[in-house]
């Protein structure tokens, strides 16, 4: 199973910790950095206030030569699709081919009304979601001498020149991820590389892999053709001080943290991504909370990535 780390911005970092936690889970042997793309703290105040996921990405790219860098989410809610294509295209060139993108439909109304962007109702995000795959994909697998053209419901484009095209060909990784049990399935079957199921339980986690395994069939796709992933907040201790310690700067109750996410000694979590693989996850995105312990990466590598690999 490879091992990502994934971590929440909004809740209170700057360009220079990212970095810091990137170099670092870079140097430790981490598959890849993922950052959520929200612009509004879910609790407290945040600061030092947000930064923006694909300029994040962007200045990594060019700080860091193997981890591979992506969102797990970016809402359609926040950006065209058009210029994401470029913006994507561009932080793959940046990198070397090491982008990948997470779409979602956004949920956070919150963020949107304090920073002014509209809101759409669900369907019409579904909707909106469905057309940026089409575009997006679209965009980057046009030959370079041809045009793009698409029209839509929510987004027209007409005799584009499909430009810049990203390093890695047809496309980067595309991943579509969430609990919808229709409309998702049938999307990541149709446009993603990969499926992840987030803060799920094992048995929700596999019956989600299920629907997505039958809409690829459904859709004539090979379901192994996809990554399946999930994603769990995880807090790693080798004593009970430690990991309580640890579940305390995060903010989140080590109790809860037990039953919802990956946390104990390592060997605990080493025996839960093995529930997880068993389900047909093949990839895991550990959520840090506190990206001030670094030592907690190190841990992590050290005793729970030798043993899942």
């Amino acid at each position: 199973m490879q091992l990502r780390i994934f971590t929440e911005p909004q809740q209170g970092a700057d360009y220079a910790t990212l970095l810091s936690v990137t170099r670092a889970a870079e140097e430790l042997g981490f598959d890849a950095f993922f950052r959520s793309d929200h612009y509004l703290t879910m609790a407290g105040s945040g600061l030092p206030g947000p930064t923006d996921a694909w300029i994040t990405l962007a200045g990594l790219a060019r700080e860091t030569s193997r981890i591979r860098l992506g969102t797990l989410m970016s809402p359609v809610t926040f950006r065209l699709p058009g210029a994401l294509a470029i913006t994507v295209a561009q932080v793959d060139q940046m990198s070397g081919g090491r982008a990948e993108l997470g779409l979602g439909t956004g949920w956070f109304d919150a963020e949107h009304t304090a920073y002014g962007i509209p809101f759409p109702p669900l369907g019409d995000r579904f909707g909106r979601l469905e057309e940026q795959l089409k575009i997006i994909t679209g965009l980057w697998e046009t030959a370079e001498d041809e045009k793009f053209s698409f029209d839509g419901t929510y987004y027209s484009l007409a005799n584009s020149p499909a430009l810049p095209k990203p390093v890695q060909r047809p496309r980067p990784p595309v991943l579509v991820g969430g609990v919808g049990q229709r409309q998702t399935p049938r999307l990541a079957a149709t446009f993603a590389d990969e499926y992840n199921i987030p803060f799920a339980s094992i048995p929700d986690s596999t019956a989600a892999f299920g629907r997505v395994r039958q809409a690829c069939q459904e859709a004539g796709r090979e379901p192994g053709s996809l990554v399946y992933s999930a994603a769990q907040t995880v807090c790693c201790g080798r004593s009970e001080a430690e990991l309580a310690r640890r579940a305390e700067a995060t903010g989140e109750s080590l109790a809860d943290l037990r039953q919802t996410g990956l946390a104990g000694s390592p060997a605990e979590i080493v025996d839960k991504l093995g529930q997880f693989a068993a389900a047909g996850a093949t990839r895991a995105y550990l959520q840090v909370l506190d990206l001030h312990d670094l030592d907690h990466l190190e841990l992590l590598a050290a005793e729970v990535m030798p043993q899942v690999r």
